[in-house]
């Protein structure tokens, strides 16, 4: 690895480490190398989200251009290894290194685009093919970074993806609804509790709501669960940390249940403290 290239896996980790505290705290378990890869396709995908969830938020039509224009950035840098920009530099490096299907990146980036047309989910199934695009392929991406066994460890990917994009959505309802006008939730299942866009915009936690997110949340522990199968198969260096960043983000729901389902009180976190102590029981069970 030359110097640029050094440099380049720096700026992906100061983004990582700024960003993505839990998922950040679980790279800490991976050999140098596939910390570093790690580092980048975080750092990749945040650059993507930044332009959707920061830039004119008012102007759908800005924010594609500049998908647009990231995309083609993307593209050159695969093809070539040259970029003016050192997470795209890193990430093609990443790419190459770890035969990583091109399509993924371009499955990532519909996703992206899509929240630039799309705010609202009628069905489970439509959130899942938008969740495809923005989660699983993330789990697709590391899975070729850790390595595996056999195909069918993929399909396992795609559940822990699915799962951890599920909390996020349940931790930033408001948030989401607020800042960008999204509702990442199927409007048939907040109809059939009862809930309305009003109540979104009120924080109206009432019993509807409480008993719609104990029915989500159990729809992200089972994800979690079923995703948990396909650890054994991954490469014995990856294990620990996959199954680290499973047991964070699961503890994301066991904090929005402490603070009785209210999301929109604060961001439920969890702490420092709790990090270490679910990394000191995980230390001792086998994997």
């Amino acid at each position: 690895m030359n110097r640029q290239l050094e440099q380049d896996f720096k700026v992906c980790c100061s983004i990582n480490k700024k960003y993505g505290k839990s998922y950040y705290f679980a790279t800490k378990f991976f050999p140098k190398e596939k910390r570093l890869a790690t580092h980048a396709l975080y750092a990749f995908f945040r650059l993507f989200d930044e332009i959707v969830d920061t830039q004119n938020l008012e102007n759908n039509e800005v924010q594609y251009r500049g998908l647009q224009e990231f995309r083609l950035d993307w593209q050159k840098a695969y093809e070539t290894g040259k970029s003016d920009h050192p997470v795209l530099r890193a990430t093609a490096y990443v790419f190459k290194k770890y035969a990583i299907p091109y399509q993924y990146s371009e499955s990532f980036v519909e996703a992206m685009i899509q929240d630039t047309k799309v705010g609202r989910y009628e069905t489970y199934e439509d959130l899942k093919a938008y969740m495809y695009g923005s989660a699983a392929v993330v789990g697709l991406m590391m899975t070729h970074v850790i390595g595996f066994k056999k195909q069918e460890t993929l399909v396992f990917a795609e559940k822990l993806g699915y799962a951890m994009q599920l909390t996020n959505f349940l931790r930033d309802i408001g948030e989401d609804y607020e800042e960008r006008g999204r509702i990442y939730m199927p409007l048939d299942e907040l109809a059939k509790f009862n809930i309305t866009e009003d109540d979104i915009g009120n924080h109206d936690i009432s019993e509807r709501f409480v008993s719609f997110m104990k029915f989500q949340i159990d729809r992200a522990r089972l994800l979690y669960k079923e995703a948990d199968e396909g650890i054994p198969d991954l490469h014995r260096d990856g294990r620990f940390a996959v199954k680290m960043a499973s047991i964070l983000y699961g503890n994301i729901l066991d904090e929005i249940q402490k603070q009785k389902y209210d999301v929109y009180v604060k961001r439920a976190r969890v702490s420092t403290a709790k990090k270490l102590t679910l990394f000191l029981k995980l230390l001792f069970k086998p994997l």
